[in-house]
């Protein structure tokens, strides 16, 4: 069996288990209508109470600066909690006993593992992308003022944080075998993860020792970016509006759109290079740990 082979048979597994594919497809969708119903108004008030009395914005301004937060923290937190579903069946086989006849195979075991990275990956950018595809939607539906340059970052920030989420969840996955280890991964991640990267809550509101901490985080960074390309629109059109930059510039920092490591401001480039780095060590790690196992079975 070729490595093509198992990367499609994989993707075939995932999309027709609907336990997996339903779980992963309906989170983004849950994740809007939650954000929406919930934290809309949360997100509301808070910006409005910041803006300075002489400051009046438009409706449709206000609701493109909420809009871009809302979708912004869904795709940063649907990115990674998607990439940990569709890699489950990486678990589900070692459960069920279906990857000791796929060794039996002739197929190496680094291109079984492989294998199982590329069509994870595959199957998270697809719901990824149909998940942004909501997001624009809604975008355009409550205040549309993105470019087609904001649209296109937007994308490559999904495609980063697929990479990111595959790579981090292949990783844990190795160490997993049954099915209630699954449950409790899942379960941890969806919990946890919209904290840590700052998509819940932004992570100026915290501490100034738990920002100082999560600043070690790549995903904080890959938040930060798709909070930059979701609402750079909308803050542009501030400044076209008259609004003085350090009253832009004091909602940037509070949006997580401006973040500081130890007091000094990281820009857009770097956060691109922190994030690029941190999937390639994720990625470097995940091979080397496939061949040390592969090596101590053998022997």
């Amino acid at each position: 069996m070729s490595t093509a082979m198992l990367i499609k048979r994989n993707i075939k597994l995932f999309f027709k288990d609907k336990g997996m594919f339903l779980t992963s497809l309906i989170t983004p969708a849950i994740l809007l209508v939650l954000y929406v119903t919930f934290l809309g108004k949360v997100y509301r008030d808070s910006f409005t109470s910041n803006l300075p009395e002489f400051i009046h914005l438009s409706e449709s301004l206000i609701d493109g600066l909420v809009g871009g937060q809302l979708i912004s923290s869904i795709l940063a937190v649907s990115c990674v909690t998607v990439a940990f579903c569709s890699n489950f069946l990486t678990v589900q086989d070692k459960a069920n006993g279906t990857v000791k006849d796929l060794k039996i195979s002739p197929v190496s075991s680094s291109a079984l593992s492989m294998s199982y990275y590329i069509a994870s990956l595959a199957s998270t950018l697809i719901i990824c992308f149909a998940a942004t595809g909501i997001c624009l939607a809604y975008a355009a539906f409550v205040g549309w003022y993105m470019s087609a340059a904001d649209v296109m970052l937007l994308i490559l920030d999904v495609i980063l944080l697929a990479l990111f989420g595959t790579a981090l969840s292949s990783i844990i996955n190795l160490f997993l075998s049954t099915q209630g280890q699954i449950s409790a991964v899942g379960t941890i991640i969806s919990a946890g993860y919209g904290f840590i990267c700052g998509a819940y809550m932004p992570i100026s509101s915290f501490g100034s020792g738990l920002q100082k901490v999560l600043s070690f985080l790549p995903g904080t960074y890959g938040t930060a970016l798709v909070r930059n390309h979701a609402m750079r629109g909308a803050l542009s059109e501030m400044n076209k509006q008259g609004v003085p930059p350090e009253v832009i510039n004091g909602i940037k920092d509070s949006m997580d759109c401006n973040l500081y490591f130890f007091g000094n401001r990281v820009e857009i480039p770097k956060m691109y290079l922190i994030l690029g780095i941190s999937v390639a060590v994720l990625i470097g790690v995940y091979i080397l740990l496939n061949m040390f196992m592969n090596r101590r079975k053998s022997a």
